[in-house]
């Protein structure tokens, strides 16, 4: 995933990150928590009607130049950029959402990463049950806990399972192959997601901004914080969403 426009000192800027730069897990880590905590999930370019670019520079210009965030495709091609100028082995893989009462298509995007001779999943796009922290895919039904979160990779009928300990039960995110994908082909599930009625991204807000000891979600007009394990929430006026927005997800509505 390359993008002429892309520079590491500028994207390191955008997410805050000061430390060590090598091609090795312990960079990955904090680059993902660190993006994690900076760029939001969000899809308020779909609601407003504008088209998703995965021109690779548009999402470079959008998510570091304009200081705003995205969904699957542009956060986690933003995070395939700064692997690549560090030389560390990716790629992209079609995962299916399996937390609709249907089955669904592969329309979700993630990247599996070669480190210390293993592969890792690692996802900035995910929304609410998101990893904040590489999954070793060889490390099979066995909780990982990561802050307040709790993860968990089964196989299941050749895919591996990502599921998340929800109340206390396991419930299934996605399942993925390690059949790798080009960026090209994620055009189709991108136009699905960004234009049709049924997906949840056409219909009202969604954003996630992960802080350091839990997340920040705003799903249409339901405000939520989860902090150390203890979530609170209410319901927004429509006069407020914007300084929702601006205060605890770093954007501007407009």
């Amino acid at each position: 995933m390359i993008a002429a426009t892309f520079n590491l000192t500028d994207y390191c800027q955008r997410i805050g990150y000061t430390g060590e730069l090598r091609p090795n897990l312990a960079t990955v880590q904090a680059l993902m928590q660190h993006q994690l905590c900076s760029v939001p999930f969000e899809n308020l370019d779909v609601l407003a009607g504008k088209p998703i670019s995965l021109n690779s520079d548009d999402i470079v210009a959008k998510i570091v130049g304009k200081q705003r965030g995205g969904y699957c495709y542009e956060v986690n091609g933003l995070f395939a950029m700064a692997l690549q100028a560090l030389q560390i082995p990716y790629q992209f893989v079609a995962a299916r959402p399996m937390f609709y009462p249907m089955k669904r298509p592969r329309t979700h995007m993630a990247l599996l990463v070669t480190l210390d001779g293993a592969e890792w999943l690692c996802d900035l796009g995910f929304g609410s049950y998101g990893i904040r922290a590489p999954l070793r895919l060889d490390v099979l039904e066995t909780p990982i806990p990561q802050g307040c979160d709790t993860f968990m990779l089964s196989e299941e009928g050749g895919d591996i399972i990502l599921k998340a300990q929800v109340d206390g039960a396991w419930v299934k995110q996605y399942g993925f192959n390690r059949c790798a994908v080009e960026w090209i082909d994620f055009a189709p599930a991108n136009w699905l997601n960004s234009t049709h009625p049924d997906t949840v991204f056409t219909q009202k807000p969604l954003v996630v901004r992960f802080t350091v000891s839990g997340r920040n979600i705003l799903f249409g007009d339901s405000f939520k914080q989860v902090e150390e394990g203890v979530t609170t929430q209410r319901t927004l006026a429509p006069h407020e969403q914007a300084a929702v927005l601006a205060e605890y997800f770093g954007l501007n509505a407009n």
